[in-house]
This record gives C-alpha cells, sequence and structure tokens, in this order.
C-alpha cells in the first residue's frame, strides 16, 4: 500500500520546472507522461541531462565517437513532443558518474538559472523491486541534484564563484518529485498522455529501435502502477515521491 504523500504545491501555482536526470531517454521511461501534462498546463519544464549517454547504443555499426551526438539530437527531439522549453547537457561521461563537488555546483548553476519552484530528479535511494531503474549514473544524479537543491543552490555562500562571477543569485527549490524510487507516494494518470511518451521513447531510436514489444512493455508497466494506486480499470500511471524541501 503507498505510504501518506505530502501534499504537492498546486500545478497552476508552478510556473518552471527544473528535471535532472543522468542520460538521454531516463525522463521519457520515467515521466514524460507526467511532464506533457504538465506543460499543456502552462508549465515551463527544462531538462537537464548530466551525461550524453555515449556508452549506451546497441548498433556496432555506428561509431562510438557518433553516440553524443545522436543521443543529444534524439533527446532534443523527444522533449519536444512532451513540450520542453529548453535541454541543458552538462557533457559528463556516461558510466563514470559520482557525486562531485563540481557536479553539485554544475547542477546548482542551472538551479539558479532556471529558478524552478518544483524539481524531477531519479532517486538517489536503490529500489530493489526494479533494479534497472538504480544505474549507478542515476543514483549518482539523483543525489547530487538533491544536494543542489539542499544544501547548494539555496546557500550563498556554497559555490561562491556562482554568484561573484556569474551573477547567479541563491535560490530554493519548494518541492521535489522523485521517480523510479522505491518509497514513491503519489501517481499521475498519465492515460490521455500515454501516446506522446510512446511517441518520445521512440524518439530515441538508437535506445528503442530494437524493441518490438516498448509500447505493450510501457503500457504493462502504467497499468500496474495505476492498479497500484487504485486507479480505475485500464487507465495508466506514473508514480512519484515527492518531498518538501522549503
Amino acid at each position: 500500500m503507498p505510504e501518506p504523500v505530502p501534499e504537492s504545491e498546486p500545478d497552476n501555482q508552478v510556473e518552471r520546472v527544473l528535471v535532472v536526470t543522468a542520460h538521454p531517454d531516463d525522463v521519457d521511461f520515467g515521466a514524460s507522461g507526467t511532464l506533457a501534462q504538465w506543460t499543456r498546463q502552462g508549465m515551463a519544464v527544462t531538462l537537464c541531462v548530466i551525461t550524453d549517454g555515449d556508452a549506451g547504443g546497441f548498433d556496432p555499426a555506428v561509431a562510438r565517437s557518433d553516440i553524443p551526438r545522436i543521443r543529444r539530437a534524439e533527446q532534443r527531439a523527444a522533449a519536444a513532443l512532451w513540450g520542453a522549453d529548453d535541454v541543458v547537457y552538462l557533457g559528463y561521461r556516461d558510466g563514470e558518474l559520482t557525486v562531485s563537488h563540481d557536479l553539485r555546483r554544475d547542477i546548482s548553476r542551472v538551479i539558479r538559472q532556471v529558478r524552478p519552484r518544483r524539481m524531477l530528479i531519479q532517486s538517489p535511494e536503490r529500489n530493489w523491486e526494479r533494479i534497472q531503474a538504480s544505474h549507478p549514473d542515476h543514483l549518482a544524479a539523483g543525489e547530487a541534484a538533491i544536494q543542489a537543491v539542499y544544501p547548494d543552490a539555496r546557500n550563498p555562500f556554497a559555490h561562491v564563484s556562482l554568484l561573484s562571477d556569474e551573477g547567479l543569485e541563491a535560490w530554493t527549490v519548494e518541492e521535489v518529485w522523485v521517480m523510479a524510487g522505491p518509497q514513491p507516494g503519489h501517481a499521475v494518470d498519465i492515460t490521455d498522455t500515454f501516446a506522446t511518451k510512446i511517441a518520445a521513447l521512440r524518439a530515441h531510436e538508437s535506445q528503442t529501435a530494437h524493441m518490438d514489444d516498448l509500447e505493450t512493455f510501457m503500457r504493462g508497466w502504467g497499468e500496474l502502477t495505476a492498479e497500484r494506486f487504485h486507479l480505475p480499470k485500464g487507465r495508466l500511471a506514473e508514480a512519484f515521491q515527492i518531498v518538501k524541501t522549503a
């Protein structure tokens, strides 16, 4: 049974959202149905992708040196489908992500630039029921992102060069939505945006072209999530843990 969830900020009061993920396609598997709803409601969503996904891909005929360019382009195309306002890449190496001071600073920079009321991040906690969601890069991205939320981005004396050299004032994110974690407490009905989710995933051709059962698999997962949260039969959902941070 899902745990009680804190009441989230009303969607009509959230103007800007920042999403932080480790790889291109992470957000489309985990939350693109929800993001499509948010952008339709008028939220400006910025996606920050930490790595270029250069360790991904399945076609040996594609030169590895081409993968970063391909995956960046695929993520931009996918994000355009669900309505991203902007996509930012940090350029870290896929498969080598650690929670470093530099990464915390770089995410804090984006937070101070975007000034979001809400953030969506990956879980820093391993999910033993969905081990595929707990790639080491995902865990590092989630931990670095939550450390950037608290205490870094809101502390004017942290990463002082952001203020002294770049003029970026401290910013407090009020709530964080965590995807693919072990303790989801809130479900979003994505039945009406499921087609957008599938289109976004198919835009990641280097990652999904070989998946003939992609739509069937994602529909099945969405139905299981909806059932867990007692949505009507046939509905589809994405689940999150909501954390109040202010």
